[in-house]
C-alpha cells in the first residue's frame, strides 16, 4: 500500500508548499481535470452564439475548424509535458500546463476575430493536453498498490463531470450575459485551482534533485576530461545485477527501447480508434438521433445517456479491473462500445432499448481509455510514467479526426446510420487491438519487469509485471 506522506515543510529543490496525503493528491488532481473537462466542452455550448455574433463573422466551417484546433494543441501538449515532466518534476509541468489553459480562458473571452479565437483555443490546447497527463501521472504516482484502474478512473471522470459543469453554469449566464462570461468563469475557477497546487507539494523532488545533480557533474567531468561519463569504462566496472538508476534520464529512448516499441506501437493502435469512435459520438450522437425522427428532447437524452455511462461504467470497470486484470476488462469494456453499436445498426426502435445501447456505448469508450492509461502506467518503469501517459493519450488526440469523419458522412447519403456504421468499423478496429496488446502482455517481459528484475536477472514470458514502486 502505498504510504501517507506526513504533512512537512519543503525544503532544497521541493516545490514550495507542504505534503499531502494521497488522497488529497488524487483528489487535487482530479479537480485540475474537471476544469480540463470545462475547457474542452465550454466551446461547443457557445457556438450558437459564437455564430451569431456579428464582430466574428464566424462561419460554421470556421467555428468547425476552431474547434478542432484544440486537439491539435492537446496533442503536443501531452507528448511535450510527459517528456518533460519526467526529467524536472510533473509538478512544475502540472503548473505550467494549467497557466497555458487560464490565459487560453482569458484570450478566448477577449477574442474579437476569427484568427485570434483559433490561437486562443490552441494556447488552451496546449494547457490541457500538458495538464491532463501530468495530473494523470501524479495520481497514478499516489494509487495504493494494485489500485491503479480505480484512481486512474477517478482522475478521468472530472473531464465528463467538468462537462457537466459547463452545462449547468451555461443554462444560466448564456441567456443573460452571452458568451464570453463563461470563459472568464473558467479562468476564475482554474485560477484557485492553480492557487491550490501552488502552495501544496504533490511530489517527492529529491529524485529529480538528485538525478539533475549527477547530470550536472557528469557534465563538467565531461568538460575537463572531453570523454562521456555516462559509457561503460570497461565491462568489468558495470554492476551485474539489480536496477540502476540512470544519471541522464532519457524518457522518449526508454518508452521505445526493445519490447517498449511493441507496447508504445500497440497502446496507439488501441488509443486512436477507441478515441475516434468517442469523440465521434459524443459530436454527433443527438445529431444523428434527430435525423432518425426522435424529438429533439429525446436525442438530448440520449447524449445525456452517454456521458452518464461513460462516468458509471468508469466506476464499475475500475475496481475489477484491479481485482481480474486490466487488460481482461478493457478487452470486455471496448466490446461493450461495438454491442452498443450493433444494437443501434440493428434498428432497435424501443426507447428504453436504445438507452441500454447508447449508455453500453458510452460506458466502453470513456472507459476503455481510462483502462489503457492505468495499463500503460503499470507496464513501464515509473520513472518514465509522465512521458507514457503523455504518449497514450497524445496519441488519442489524433482520435479527434472522428468528429470530421462523422460531419462527412451525415452529410452525405448514407445519413445517420452511416455514421453508426462507420463508428462500428472503428470500435471493432479497437476490439481486434485491445486483444493483441493483451496478448503481447501476457506473454513478454515488460519494460518495467526487466528495470524491476535489473540485468542478469531471467523475465521469461510468464513473468508477471509487477505494479512499479511509488
Amino acid at each position: 500500500m502505498a504510504t501517507p506522506l506526513r504533512a512537512s515543510r519543503s525544503s532544497g529543490t521541493s516545490t514550495a508548499g507542504r505534503t499531502v496525503s494521497p488522497v488529497l493528491a488524487i483528489l487535487i488532481c482530479t479537480v485540475v481535470t474537471v476544469m480540463e473537462g470545462y475547457s474542452l466542452i465550454v466551446y461547443g455550448s457557445v457556438i450558437p452564439l459564437l455564430l451569431s455574433d456579428k464582430s466574428l463573422a464566424l462561419t460554421p466551417s470556421a467555428a468547425g475548424l476552431v474547434g478542432s484546433v484544440i486537439y491539435a494543441g492537446m496533442l503536443i501538449g501531452a507528448l511535450v509535458s510527459g517528456v518533460i515532466g519526467d526529467r524536472i518534476g510533473r509538478q512544475p509541468v502540472l503548473l505550467v500546463g494549467m497557466g497555458l489553459f487560464i490565459l487560453g480562458f482569458v484570450a478566448t473571452g477577449f477574442a474579437g476575430s476569427v484568427a485570434t479565437l483559433g490561437l486562443a483555443r490552441l494556447l488552451s490546447g496546449l494547457g490541457v493536453g500538458g495538464a491532463i497527463s501530468t495530473a494523470l501521472a501524479l495520481a497514478r504516482n499516489h494509487a495504493p498498490r494494485g489500485r491503479a484502474g480505480l484512481v486512474i478512473n477517478i482522475t478521468m471522470a472530472g473531464i465528463p463531470l467538468g462537462g457537466a459543469l459547463t452545462a449547468a453554469i451555461s443554462l444560466y449566464v448564456l441567456p443573460h450575459w452571452g458568451w464570453r462570461p463563461m470563459f472568464f468563469i473558467g479562468a476564475a475557477l482554474t485560477l484557485v485551482i492553480f492557487a491550490v497546487v501552488l502552495l501544496v507539494r504533490l511530489e517527492d523532488r529529491s529524485a529529480f534533485a538528485s538525478s539533475a545533480a549527477h547530470a550536472r557533474t557528469d557534465r563538467r567531468t565531461a568538460d575537463r576530461t572531453g570523454q562521456r561519463t555516462d559509457a561503460p569504462a570497461d565491462k568489468a566496472s558495470q554492476p551485474q545485477s539489480g536496477p540502476q538508476p540512470h544519471p541522464h534520464p532519457r524518457p522518449l529512448s526508454e518508452l521505445f527501447h526493445g519490447r517498449g516499441r511493441l507496447l508504445a506501437l500497440l497502446i496507439a493502435a488501441v488509443a486512436i480508434p477507441n478515441m475516434f469512435t468517442w469523440f465521434g459520438l459524443n459530436v454527433w450522437l443527438t445529431a444523428a438521433m434527430t435525423s432518425l425522427h426522435y424529438p429533439l428532447t429525446s436525442a438530448l437524452l440520449f447524449s445525456l445517456v452517454l456521458t452518464a455511462g461513460a462516468v458509471v461504467g468508469s466506476m464499475i470497470a475500475a475496481p475489477l479491473a484491479d481485482r481480474f486484470g486490466l487488460n481482461r476488462v478493457t478487452l470486455i469494456t471496448s466490446v461493450l462500445t461495438l454491442a452498443g453499436l450493433i444494437g443501434i445498426v440493428a434498428g432497435a426502435h424501443y426507447l428504453p432499448l436504445l438507452l441500454v445501447f447508447v449508455a453500453l456505448m458510452g460506458a466502453g469508450g470513456h472507459t476503455t481509455e481510462n483502462l489503457l492509461n492505468a495499463s500503460a502506467s503499470d507496464l513501464f518503469p515509473a520513472s518514465i510514467r509522465g512521458t507514457v501517459l503523455g504518449w497514450t493519450n497524445g496519441m488519442s488526440y489524433v482520435g479527434a479526426i472522428g468528429p470530421i469523419a462523422g460531419g462527412l458522412v451525415i452529410g452525405s447519403h448514407f445519413g445517420a446510420y452511416g455514421v453508426f456504421v462507420l463508428f462500428g468499423v472503428s470500435a471493432c478496429v479497437v476490439v481486434v487491438a485491445v486483444a493483441a496488446f493483451t496478448a503481447v502482455v501476457r506473454r513478454r517481459p515488460t519494460p518495467a519487469a526487466v528495470a524491476q528484475a535489473g540485468p542478469g536477472t531471467h523475465t521469461g514470458p510468464g513473468t508477471p509485471s509487477p505494479t512499479p514502486a511509488h
